[in-house]
Parts: C-alpha cells; sequence; structure tokens
C-alpha cells in the first residue's frame, strides 16, 4: 500500500520542485534585469557614452539580453530584455524586462560619447 501511495505522490513532488526551481529561475534573471536598468540608467545620467553604457548592462544582464538606452533633455531611460529558458532543455521560454529612468546629473554632457 505504502508503495502505491508512494507511486502515486512522487511525480506531483517532482512536478511541485521544477515548479519552484523555475520560479527562481525567473525572479533571478527579473532581479538581473533590474539591476542591470538601473546600472545603465546611472551611467547614463553621469554623462558616459552610450557604448559604455551597454557595455556595463550587458555585464550586469543575463544572457542574451537586449538594451535599448533613451536619451532625453533631462532624462535618460534604460530598458533591459531577455528570454529565458527555466527549466533548462524544456522547450519554455519566457520574457523578463526592466526599465529604469534617471535624470541627468548637473555637469553631465548632453550628448553623451
Amino acid at each position: 500500500m505504502v508503495t502505491a501511495e508512494t507511486a502515486v505522490v512522487l511525480p506531483v513532488l517532482l512536478i511541485v520542485l521544477a515548479g519552484a526551481v523555475a520560479a527562481v529561475t525567473v525572479v533571478g534573471a527579473q532581479l538581473r534585469c533590474v539591476d542591470a536598468a538601473r546600472e545603465g540608467a546611472r551611467a547614463a545620467a553621469r554623462g558616459e557614452p552610450v557604448a559604455v553604457v551597454e557595455a556595463l548592462v550587458t555585464r550586469a544582464a543575463p544572457d542574451g539580453a537586449t538594451t535599448t538606452v533613451s536619451l532625453r533633455a533631462e532624462e535618460v531611460r534604460v530598458a533591459v530584455s531577455a528570454r529565458i529558458a527555466p527549466l533548462g532543455p524544456v522547450p519554455l521560454r519566457i520574457t523578463v524586462a526592466a526599465e529604469a529612468v534617471a535624470l541627468r546629473e548637473p555637469g553631465a554632457p548632453r550628448e553623451p560619447g
């Protein structure tokens, strides 16, 4: 009787474990996108060249992330998005994204780079 119950419960436990691992992976990638966008926005607000901003974002973002830097008169905006596979080889892809806005610092060049 115990063997039959274990045979029924074990697949459910594996599915719950896979779901928990996928959730942690997605949340981790989302946090990396948020951190990368914030770091890029701070660098752009200081007047760093766009190439430097993109390099900083690439270093902090998940692998394969795309970056968009928008420069305006008084603010800079950096958007980061990435498609991740939270379950490894399983063909399930989720897009995580983040955006950060910062005001240009006084004395920073209006056109970085």
